[in-house]
């Protein structure tokens, strides 16, 4: 056991998260909100925002300056009603809303669309080469407000189909005067059983008369993360992946499995297998807000935004390797594995007992930065008291580099294992003793893989606002913007690079994983073997397939009408408007020769919205949106080129689509809230998506003699990829995917949300209050086949959980304070057409509990402690048939994690 010491306590985030029903759309609104450092305040505050906007949006407000809780932005994110998150290294990644994933999302900074980018496990995506942002970038507590607007406006801009993100850094007229903050945590995580640092700074002032503000905040975290499990690879029934004997007692002659036996014709799992991965996270960031009034008419206003996140990832697994030419084994084809006992049930091969088995001990490290810049300059301008405007331009950068994604890989032959999936939660691998001795193992492969991926952008907006009458509001506006992507991925040659692993008794190692029945894994020495070998140094090759970039040159123009009047004496307010785009794009990449490949396309459409709000009774609210919206389709989709990768026993060929049309998609929102009582309210949302088309991933298992007389591709082209792996041949199991414009079909749904403070109870009890939200969604979409472009089935969205709830129970009274809330998705779709046999993939539900607690010991000091991730939530991934079938393919925890902290304010 590992002893809890306790690193210098350095910094922040301490923490008081607010989930808040509602922000306006109105820019002015959002600059109206009072920051108190009261969580209650801070609810009816937003309620009334809420009450008083015309479409459907959500937020998180912090109830305090620089006072988000959480690992990150996802994760408080995830509190408002209909948003789910997906995790990678036991953090919030990316985000889905009321069922449509990170690709149907936009994201906003300071008013700005962007991109921020990350890396993370195979088993979440790897390198973002899509349009999704990734909330781990940043620490929450850089921003005041987290916007979710989930119907459209002619004015917000296009791109988003689940919602538009608008994350919100103070500035300084937010503030009264002076102010100066700083906070300080240290976590815990029990899994790890490591400590992390955390911290943050803000200071703002007001001089000259109010006419000119500057604030400066910097915030700093650390995390180690361990992340254990079990995997798979998937399952599979592949014909080539077939036992050739079997044995049933030790005095036994083997004899021959037909191909047609049952332990042939079940699915098996690909890599059984024991994960063990070492997350190392390090956050900065930091933000500058400069706002000038020289009159009162005129404000300017300059933010930059910085965020620098480091990570290293180190990636060790003990398997055997059951996929690829099993029975005959690649490395030695006059080996026959042996099964002396087995199990089957529904289908599937959950227990095997095999002799002569190929064993696998991988040892993988990946180093990752992210450099994300942004700076908007913004101009407001009230020519009179009835016609004003308002003019942005501004530039944002993501830098993503992945210069060491290193891997050595090392096989034991003719060894005893054995595996039960029997229980699902809590596989069992057992190894032979053989398997930990060093003489065993010899080099597999060793592999070099550095990428990069940028996003840049460039913007520019100019709006303006006409008071025709006391009840109606003129605006209309043009926006342009100027989009980039690129990314780049080289190789060394993966063979052995002529390393015997038996040359060197240090190229061996014991690794303590914790895993199993608790002996020490014998892994590769990957850093040793690479340094000195000189092969960080090795010549890379250019993998021209994953070497593409998009630029996209976007202008809009939109004109709205804000009205608010009484019809019959009932109140009636809302916005209706139009607007109309263009968008030029060119999608340019590389071919497996290295010639240069470069597609041209464009598409426009006009987009209309409404947006309407009656009050027949006094706090009684009927809301109604209307409007079309599109989501362009996913960056990596775009890449004019196909890519033939070999990654182990893995086989893949994928080719993008250049001409991919946009998902476009008609929405209805209609709600009825009834404010009954002060910072209450209950609201119930019926929503609709009707989606005509929507960019797919069509996939399927084939031979790559088979691609070759579709696709054109070269014989040479796979030996290439193959390099040694003899287990690679024309005729293995292949996995194909292209993408395709789908017909599409309906999404459906309806959020219940219910807010109110106790007040009404006796004494002690009238400090709590609570804040619920429930979210039901469903969807049939249809999804083709890759070959024959018909429908093949009918599914629900990927990503899609149709069901979503939380709940925070809280307790406030003057210097004391706490909250638990509960965030709980269900089950969902991840690959609607399956892989390897499988009907479909996707990942089991999570139910995330989270507290703290805090005391103001005076005006200037608060201490708080926090508990996150209490249930210790599996990231459960299966593929097979959702709720009847699923076969485990990766099963990891990440441990609760623990802070204490302190804030001072001045």
């Amino acid at each position: 056991m590992r002893k809890f010491t306790f690193n210098p306590l350095v910094l922040a985030m301490a923490a008081c998260v607010v989930p808040v029903s509602t922000y306006a759309q109105d820019d002015s609104t959002l600059e109206e909100v009072v920051v108190t450092g009261s969580f209650r305040e801070s609810l009816n505050n937003a309620l009334n925002i809420k009450k008083n906007s015309s479409g459907f949006v959500d937020a998180i407000v912090a109830s305090d300056i620089a006072e988000f809780p959480d690992n990150n932005l996802a994760e408080s994110l995830q509190r408002v009603p209909g948003v789910a998150i997906q995790r990678s290294g036991g953090e919030g990644r990316g985000i889905t809303v009321r069922g449509l994933g990170p690709t149907f999302t936009t994201v906003r900074l300071n008013g700005m669309e962007t991109v921020a980018t990350t890396g993370g496990t195979d088993a979440v995506g790897g390198n973002n080469r899509g349009r999704g942002f990734d909330f781990n970038t940043f620490s929450s507590d850089l921003f005041s407000s987290l916007t979710v607007r989930k119907t459209n406006s002619a004015e917000v801009q296009e791109g988003s189909l689940g919602a538009t993100v608008d994350l919100k850094a103070a500035q300084p007229f937010d503030y009264d005067g002076f102010v100066l903050t700083a906070s300080s945590s240290l976590g815990y995580n029990d899994l790890s059983e490591k400590t992390d640092p955390s911290a943050a700074f803000l200071v703002s002032n007001i001089f000259a008369d109010g006419k000119f503000g500057a604030l400066f905040s910097l915030s700093y975290s650390e995390r180690q993360v361990q992340d254990d499990g079990t995997s798979t690879g998937r399952w599979s029934n592949a014909a080539g992946d077939r036992f050739n004997r079997r044995q049933l007692s030790s005095d036994a002659t083997p004899v021959v499995i037909a191909a047609s036996d049952e332990i042939n014709t079940a699915f098996h799992p690909r890599l059984p297998r024991y994960d063990s991965y070492k997350h190392e996270l390090e956050r900065l960031g930091a933000s500058l807000s400069l706002q000038f009034r020289p009159t009162d008419s005129t404000e300017i206003s300059v933010d930059s935004l910085f965020a620098k996140f480091d990570a290293t990832r180190e990636e060790t697994f003990f398997s055997t390797v059951l996929n690829g030419t099993i029975g005959s084994n690649a490395a030695n084809p006059t080996m026959n594995m042996i099964v002396r006992d087995y199990e089957i049930a529904n289908g599937n091969l959950v227990y095997a007992d095999i002799d002569n088995a190929r064993l696998w001990s991988e040892n993988r490290f990946d180093e990752m930065s992210t450099d994300f810049s942004q700076t908007t300059v913004t101009l407001k301008q009230d020519f009179t008291d009835r016609f004003r405007a308002k003019a942005m331009i501004g530039t944002t950068k993501s830098d993503y580099d992945n210069p060491i994604q290193n891997t050595v890989i090392m096989i034991a032959n003719g060894q005893d294992f054995t595996y039960d999936y029997r229980d699902y939660d809590s596989p069992v691998l057992t190894f032979g003793d053989s398997a930990y001795n060093k003489s065993s193992w010899v080099t597999s492969s060793i592999r070099q893989r550095p990428q990069a991926t940028i996003n840049e952008n460039d913007a520019g907006t100019l709006a303006f606002e006409f008071d025709a009458t006391e009840s109606i509001k003129l605006k209309a506006g043009v926006d342009y913007k100027d989009f980039n992507f690129s990314t780049t991925e080289s190789r060394i040659n993966e063979g052995t690079q002529g390393v015997n692993i038996q040359s060197n008794a240090d190229y061996i190692v014991e690794y303590d994983s914790g895993l199993g029945d608790g002996r020490n894994w014998l892994i590769p020495n990957r850093a040793l073997i690479m340094s000195a070998n000189n092969l960080f140094d090795a010549p890379l090759t250019k993998q021209y397939a994953a070497i593409y970039d998009i630029n996209e040159t976007t202008t809009g123009v939109y004109v709205q009408a804000d009205f608010n009047f009484e019809l019959a004496g009932v109140p009636v307010r809302g916005d209706i408007g139009v607007r109309r785009f263009e968008t030029d794009q060119t999608a340019a990449g590389y071919d497996n020769a290295g010639t240069r490949l470069s597609v041209d396309h464009s598409y426009s459409d006009t987009l209309p919205s409404l947006n309407i709000v009656v009050e027949p009774i006094e706090d009684f609210l009927v809301r109604f949106a209307a409007s079309e919206g599109i989501a362009r389709a996913g960056l990596g989709a775009l890449a004019p080129s196909t890519n033939v990768s070999v990654s182990g026993n893995a086989f893949t060929v994928s080719s993008g689509n250049p001409y991919l049309e946009p998902t476009k998609a008609k929405s209805y929102d209609l709600g009825f809230e009834w404010y009954f009582a002060e910072g209450a309210s209950i609201g119930v949302t019926l929503f609709q998506k009707e989606i005509e088309s929507f960019a797919q991933t069509a996939r399927l298992s084939t031979t790559y003699t088979n691609l070759m007389a579709e696709l054109g591709l070269s014989l040479d082209t796979m030996i290439a990829a193959c390099g040694s792996n003899t287990s690679c041949t024309a005729d293995a199991d292949w996995g194909y995917s292209t993408q395709v414009n789908s017909p599409g079909g309906d999404l459906t749904g309806y959020e219940v949300s219910y807010q109110q403070p106790f007040t009404f109870l006796p004494g002690f009890w009238s400090n709590f209050g609570a804040i619920v939200s429930y979210t039901s969604v469903d969807s049939d979409l249809d999804y083709l086949n890759a070959t024959t472009r018909l429908v093949e089935r009918t599914s629900p969205l990927v990503n899609l959980s149709d069901e979503t709830y939380a709940a925070t129970l809280y307790y406030e009274q003057d210097n004391f304070g706490g909250r638990v809330s509960l965030v709980s998705r269900s089950d969902y779709l991840t690959t609607a057409v399956g892989r390897n046999g499988n009907y479909e993939e996707g990942t089991n539900g999570t139910l995330n509990i989270d507290a703290t607690i805090n005391y103001t010991i005076n005006d200037n000091w608060k201490v708080t402690f926090e508990a996150l991730n209490l249930t210790d939530e599996a990231d459960d991934q299966w593929v097979g048939n959702m709720g009847s079938n699923e076969r485990l393919s990766y099963y990891h925890q990440t441990g609760r994690q623990y802070y204490v902290g302190a804030q001072y304010k001045f």
